[in-house]
């Protein structure tokens, strides 16, 4: 029924009648809300109660089996039938009959006198039949009635079989049709990501896909957030006429690029069965794209008001009805065309249209991100919303929602569950091991702010699974005090990498201009088949990194490094309104491992991968680093998203970690040393000997005189930076008694030495105690907790001309840490330690071994004199 117009709509076999409130009869009431949203006109002597012996209202059992198009309109077309018999409730009223006038006798009212408002006398049978105005709706038949009641409201002989000849037809309509009576159709005329992904999830679930525009210029305007798409609506007329005359072929149209399938062919011909409609669009919680029309719509009590284009579904000649009348541009607006007929009450009645109010078939997203919730079942995923507990069966990213689109689609269809992982990582792989070439490669290496462990980053770039007369390299090195370990690298790497391009902080690029520059270099060479970006702060600990996004196959795709003990890394999940991050609901569970996959995500930073056919395709333009204010990486991601340029993040395999640079001083001579707080596992690395976790397993601390142990520490990198900064420092004490550096003043024994207070050590010095000799400690003395707490730490150096022993002595300490930090035989000759009490001397040191010993009481120990050379140790006072 139109909601405008008091005209009778017909709607075929199940057609009732109903009347807008605004124009009913004289003597009805407010219109009466039906199930569905229906508003129908009931009379005024409903207000004032039923009549004696008669029904108030219709039961519950006729008001369920009555659909409603929506709370604005009363077409009722195809409504549900009931099986025979069909009963009338005691005092109730045939809703399917035609009523009669207020007053009338006895005849069967004509069809151009006025409509009155359903009478509360009349029967209550839900029967879905054409208009009855005979027998049961005569009125001044109130005996035959109540005997009709009396009797179970039994239909005369001769009209029951008519009546089942309409019901059965009826019946029939409801239940699904098959899947090959279903036809998608969806307009592309360009294969993008989002396409295939569209495409992967209509094969999932067996669709038959009809692909409009091919090939074809897009003149429909530049979408997604300015009118157009007028196009699609002419590319669908012509692509359905040769199907209007199939009266039982069904037709879904969507959106390709943002849609995904989230359920299968049965399942959506059900859905569009039960709503008793020729034609069924996706609704959507706000009006585009002109506001003024908002008015016009039919009210809805519950559920989104607004047409959306996105997605309709229908009968194919109701469809074809409705796209011939198409007469505009490709650039003008396809959702206001559908919504100009959509608020035309008489063409909505005509055509049989309603919407998907409460997102039974279709989701849209845009304005309602946070009704949407994934459903974790049995091994399946769901998009659920949760407003209407409902399963759409499509999702459609429109507006802004692209984004949280993609989030769902990393899940959505069975992409990713809890028991099977991801089922869609090894689609499409690229098998390196087949190819009789591999691929070549473009690296790009941003040195952009001073970077510790730089040497390493350099030194594993050589040592990448990969051959190298694939690889070329640009590096890009801003910052001066790096040049030295530019220069290094260069030396190492020209003989190895075929084509090695650097750009020094002389050039005075900023840091977009040189990762333009860098992916230029790419782009312009057709034979580079990728581009590897990536930043001095990434540690690659995985030298299969390289063949590992390759094989995977992805236009852009970057692999998961995290920082250290931290939920830093280097993508987001999600994006804030401003464009910044925002953490979705799976991040830590990717981060941290407990779903393994490739996600779509809409940042990364750091390193990634792209292919360079998309640079040459795609992103051919020169600048995709600036852009307004954004930093270069954010720039380069929304330009790729703007572009429906997927990109991934892949935690399937354990690649490395990120440094943190924020507070990297460059002031000392070997500045990684102070890096125990910020990057300890890069410390670690680089400065413990790598034996050192034997102490614990292996057993290999050594006692060669009594309670003095002997063990690994540090690494020979650890003792030659020592020794440098130490040199570097120069303030050596000279070995003399006063000594205004401890307390007193006084030194009984003094050394030539450099404290680590002095070079500002200290700290990092006191922590390597907590984390590496407190451990070893309890293992050798068991029972002993120490507190790891030393007022004294410093290097000893022993030299002919300065200091070449050291006399008799105890240690103001519970027990004593000496590290060698040189070679004996090769920078000195001689020296040693010998404990007086046992008579045991300890003449050939080893570089990087420690001893540890009891400082008083038992231990008297002196420094044996060197032959020549220099000898140098680290010493420390623990627990005093």
């Amino acid at each position: 029924m139109a909601s405008e117009s008091s005209e009778q709509v017909s709607g075929g076999a199940g057609e009732r009648s109903c009347w807008h409130s605004k124009q009913r009869p004289a003597g009805t009431t407010e219109p009466r809300s039906h199930p569905g949203g229906r508003a129908c006109a009931a009379p005024a002597a409903a207000a004032a109660g039923p009549r004696r012996g008669l029904a108030a209202r219709p039961s519950p059992a006729a008001a369920a089996a009555a659909p409603c198009a929506d709370s604005g309109s009363c077409s009722a077309a195809g409504a549900p039938a009931l099986p025979p018999p069909y009963k009338a409730r005691r005092g109730g009223s045939a809703r399917g009959c035609r009523p009669p006038r207020r007053g009338g006798g006895g005849g069967a009212v004509s069809a151009r006198r006025r409509p009155q408002a359903p009478s509360p006398r009349s029967f209550s049978t839900p029967a879905p039949f054409p208009r009855c105005r005979g027998l049961l709706a005569r009125p001044g038949r109130r005996v035959r009635r109540a005997k009709m009641a009396r009797s179970g409201a039994r239909w005369p002989r001769l009209l029951l079989p008519a009546l089942l000849a309409l019901a059965l037809p009826a019946a029939a309509e409801r239940r699904p049709g098959p899947a090959d009576k279903l036809l998608v159709f969806t307009v592309a005329t360009k294969e993008t990501d989002g396409f295939h992904r569209f495409m992967r999830t209509a094969k999932h679930f067996n669709y038959t896909v009809k692909v409009l525009g091919k090939g074809e210029e897009w003149k429909g305007g530049e979408l997604p957030n300015s009118i157009g798409g007028g196009q699609k609506v002419r590319l669908l007329k012509e692509g359905i006429e040769s199907y209007a005359d199939q009266e039982d072929l069904v037709v879904l149209f969507v959106e390709c690029y943002d849609v995904i399938f989230a359920g299968g062919p049965e399942e959506l011909l059900k859905k569009f069965q039960e709503t008793n409609h020729k034609v069924v669009f996706a609704a959507d919680g706000l009006i585009w794209p002109d506001k003024r029309l908002a008015d016009k719509y039919p009210v809805v009590r519950s559920g989104k008001r607004f047409l959306n284009s996105g997605g309709f579904i229908g009968y194919a000649p109701s469809i074809n009805r409705i796209v011939q009348q198409w007469n505009l541009q490709d650039n003008d607006d396809d959702q206001l065309f559908y919504t100009k007929i959509y608020v035309d009450p008489l063409a909505r009645g005509r055509i049989n249209i309603t919407l998907d109010h409460k997102c039974t078939i279709f989701q849209t997203l845009n304005g309602a991100v946070d009704e949407v919730l994934l459903k974790f079942e049995e091994g399946k995923v769901r998009a659920r919303n949760s407003v209407y507990d409902t399963l759409p069966v499509t999702i459609h990213g429109n507006g802004p929602t692209k984004i949280h689109l993609n989030y769902l689609g990393n899940y959505i269809p069975n992409a990713w569950t809890r028991e099977t992982g991801c089922s869609v990582c090894d689609l499409d792989l690229l098998d390196l091991s087949a190819v009789k070439e591999y691929p070549r490669v473009k690296i790009g290496v941003f040195i952009e702010q001073p970077t510790p462990f730089l040497t390493k980053f350099l030194d594993r770039l050589l040592t990448l699974d990969y051959p190298r007369e694939a690889l070329s390299i640009f590096v890009h090195n801003n910052e001066v005090y790096h040049e030295k370990h530019i220069k290094k690298f260069w030396e190492k790497a020209k003989n190895i990498i075929r084509n090695i391009k650097i750009v020094g902080p002389e050039e005075n690029l900023s840091q977009a201009e040189a990762r333009n520059m860098g992916m230029d270099l790419c782009r312009q060479d057709k034979t580079c088949e990728y581009y590897l970006s990536i930043d001095a702060d990434v540690v690659l600990t995985n030298p299969k990194t390289l063949r590992i996004l390759i094989e995977q196959n992805r236009k852009i795709i970057a692999p998961l490094v995290t920082r250290h003990g931290k939920l830093w890394s280097n993508f987001w999940g999600a994006l804030s309104p401003d464009g910044y991050y925002a953490r979705s609901e799976d991040y830590v569970d990717i981060v941290q491992g407990n779903r393994v996959g490739v996600w779509n995500i809409p940042y990364m930073a750091n390193i990634y991968l792209i292919k360079g056919q998309t640079l040459r395709s795609e992103m051919k333009e020169k600048n995709y680093f600036m852009r307004d204010k954004l930093d270069p990486d954010m720039a380069l991601c929304r330009n790729a998203r703007e572009m429906g340029v997927f990109m991934y993040i892949t935690n399937r395999h354990e690649f490395g970690r990120l440094l943190s640079t924020a507070n990297y001083n460059t002031s000392h001579y070997n500045n990684d040393l102070w890096q125990i707080f910020e990057n300890p596992v890069d410390w670690k690395e680089t400065y413990i000997n790598p034996n050192y976790s034997k102490i614990f397993t292996d057993n290999i601390v050594e006692q060669p005189c009594p309670d003095v142990f002997w063990f690994p520490i540090f690494s020979d990198t650890a003792c030659d930076e020592l020794v440098e900064e130490m040199e570097h420092f120069g303030q050596w004490s000279g070995g003399k008694h006063q000594d205004s550096r401890i307390s007193g003043g006084y030194e009984n024994v003094p050394t030539d030495d450099i404290h680590m207070k002095q070079i500002g050590l200290d700290n990092e010095w006191l922590h390597f105690i907590r984390e590496f000799i407190a451990p070893v400690t309890l293992k050798v003395f068991a029972g002993y907790y120490t507190k790891g707490y030393a007022l004294l730490n410093f290097v000893v150096k022993y030299s002919p001309d300065r200091q070449r022993s050291l006399r008799p002595h105890h240690d103001s300490s519970t027990f004593t840490i000496n590290i060698a930090l040189n070679k004996v035989g090769e920078d000195f000759q001689g020296g040693g330690c010998k404990f007086l009490r046992y008579n045991c001397s300890i003449e050939s040191p080893r570089k990087g071994w420690s001893f540890m010993h009891p400082g008083r009481l038992t231990h008297l120990h002196e420094g044996l004199p060197i032959l020549n050379g220099t000898r140098y140790i680290a010493v420390s006072f623990i627990d005093p």
